[in-house]
């Protein structure tokens, strides 16, 4: 099977550090590009526009306080004071 090609431009200094942690390593820079390249797409990827709502919206309006509940808590208090939106 044969690896395939890429090519890519890197900003000057984006370049100049490949090249400096390629020598440090004494790796070809294309290793260095490739282990880096690995790792990035081994981790976890950021959740998409809209996910984190899809996730929770079945519990948006499953808490409900009265007047007089907030009052008496600190906490309800300051959301409501922070996040109301009349």
């Amino acid at each position: 099977m044969k690896d395939e090609q890429v090519t890519l431009r890197l900003p000057r200094e984006l370049a100049r550090q490949l090249a400096r942690r390629a020598r440090e390593l004494g790796e070809p820079k294309s290793h260095v590009v490739r282990e880096a390249l690995q790792t990035y797409l081994a981790a976890p990827s950021a959740p998409k526009p809209g996910e984190s709502w899809e996730r929770v919206k079945h519990m948006v309006g499953s808490l409900t306080f009265d007047d007089t509940a907030i009052e008496r808590d600190a906490i309800a208090r300051q959301i409501r004071d922070h996040n109301w939106r009349e």
